[in-house]
C-alpha cells in the first residue's frame, strides 16, 4: 500500500522520498548508467562508486530496523568504510583486467564490463553490514502475532542484515551483468556500428528495465515483516506463551529494506 511504502514501520515517520524503496529505481538510474559507461577514466570510476555508496548509505540508514539506533559516529565510520572498499575494488579490478594478456581482447572487454558488478556487490554487502552492525551486536525487537514486544534478539538482527545484503546483490545482478553483456553484443550489430549515438539510450533503457523488474523480486524474496521459528532464536524465546497460555510457534521482526 501507499502507507507501507512511505512510512517506516518502526518509527511511524515518513521515509525521506529519494531514499524510499519505492523510489529506488529513479534514484539509482543515473548512478548505474554512470558506472556502466564504457572506457571510464579513474576519476570517473571513483566518482560514480563514491556516489553509489553514498546513496546506499542513505537508503540503508533510512530503511534499517529502527528499534536499534546508530550514532552519527557509527554512521560516519560505516560510510567511510563502504566508500573506501568500493573504490578500492573497482580501481583494482579496472587495472587488473587489461593485464590479463592470456585472455582474448573480447574476453577482457566482457570482464571489464563486469567490474562494476563485482565492485558494487562487494561494497554493497560491506555497506549493509557496516551500516547495520549494531543490529547484529545489540539485537532487534521480536514480536508475537499481536504485535507484543517479546524482547531483543541478536540472531534476528543477524538474519535481518543477511537477508537485506542478499537482496541487494539480487537487485544489482541483472542490472550490472546482463545489461552490459547484452549491450556488448548489440554493439557488434550494423545498427549500432552505423549509429553509435544509439548506444547511450539503449544502455539507459536496458538499465531501466532491469531495475524495474528485479527490485520487486529481490524484495519479495525476503518480506519486510519476517517470520521466524522461536527455536531458531536465543533460548530465552523458546518457551514464551501467548495470552491463551499456548507456546508461541511463530515470531516476527522487521527485516528492514
Amino acid at each position: 500500500s501507499v502507507v507501507d511504502s512511505t512510512v517506516h514501520p518502526d518509527t511511524g515517520e515518513p521515509v525521506f522520498l529519494p531514499f524510499r524503496m519505492s523510489c529506488f529505481v529513479p534514484t539509482n538510474l543515473i548512478v548505474v548508467a554512470g558506472m556502466l559507461m564504457p572506457n571510464p577514466s579513474m576519476k570517473s570510476i571513483i566518482f560514480w562508486q563514491w556516489t553509489n555508496q553514498s546513496i546506499n548509505v542513505a537508503i540503508n540508514y533510512c530503511n534499517a530496523n529502527k528499534t536499534t539506533m546508530m550514532s552519527m559516529k557509527e554512521t560516519a565510520i560505516a560510510y567511510a568504510s563502504a566508500v573506501t572498499t568500493s573504490c578500492g575494488i573497482a580501481i583494482g579490478l579496472t587495472q587488473t583486467v587489461p593485464r590479463l594478456k592470456f585472455l582474448s581482447h573480447s574476453t577482457r572487454g566482457i570482464l571489464a564490463r563486469l567490474v562494476p558488478f563485482v565492485a558494487v556487490a562487494s561494497a554493497g554487502t560491506v555497506n549493509v553490514y557496516l551500516m547495520r552492525l549494531k543490529e547484529i551486536r545489540d539485537g532487534i525487537d521480536v514480536y508475537d502475532a499481536d504485535g507484543n514486544n517479546l524482547g531483543k534478539s541478536r540472531i534476528a538482527g543477524a538474519n535481518a542484515v543477511g537477508q537485506v545484503a542478499i537482496s541487494r546483490v539480487l537487485t544489482n545482478s541483472p542490472v550490472l551483468t546482463t545489461a552490459p553483456l547484452i549491450l556488448s553484443q548489440l554493439e557488434k550489430t550494423k545498427l549500432l556500428k552505423n549509429n553509435p549515438r544509439l548506444v547511450a539510450p539503449i544502455n539507459f533503457g536496458l538499465i531501466t528495465l532491469s531495475l524495474t523488474f528485479t527490485l520487486p523480486l529481490a524484495i519479495a524474496a525476503f518480506p519486510q515483516k519476517a517470520v521466524i521459528d522461536p527455536l531458531k532464536l536465543e533460548e530465552s524465546f523458546w518457551n514464551l506463551k501467548d495470552k491463551n497460555g499456548e507456546l508461541i510457534r511463530q515470531m516476527f521482526f522487521n527485516k528492514g529494506l
